[in-house]
């Protein structure tokens, strides 16, 4: 897992034609506002989440944030440890964000 800062992340999803954008919130975070084509998958869902994440694509590279920064960082790990390789955490998370934000 890399944390990146909003500068680093944005680089570095503008420049990839394999990201994807996911979203860890709680669905009622999700709806209340979310960065453009991101999925929601909820961090809390505990085994349910593994289930949800184990589902995805492992060849793609992921860019993992949440409200804050911190479950996005739990959801990266997890994301490694079942052999994600490529998972960076948006720092600050969608409360320092400034870039669009769908409502």
């Amino acid at each position: 897992m890399a944390d990146l800062s909003q500068e680093e992340w944005v680089e570095r999803l503008n420049a990839d034609n394999n990201a994807i954008v996911l979203d860890v919130r709680t669905p009622t975070e999700f709806q209340q506002g979310f960065i453009p084509d991101a999925t929601n998958i909820d961090i809390y869902l505990g085994q349910k989440f593994v289930e949800e994440v184990e589902k995805l694509d492992k060849s793609k590279n992921y860019y993992v944030y949440c409200r804050s920064g911190a479950r996005s960082g739990q959801a990266c790990n997890i994301m490694n440890e079942l052999g994600f390789e490529t998972a960076y955490n948006l720092q600050g998370g969608i409360m320092a964000w400034k870039g669009e934000v769908v409502q």
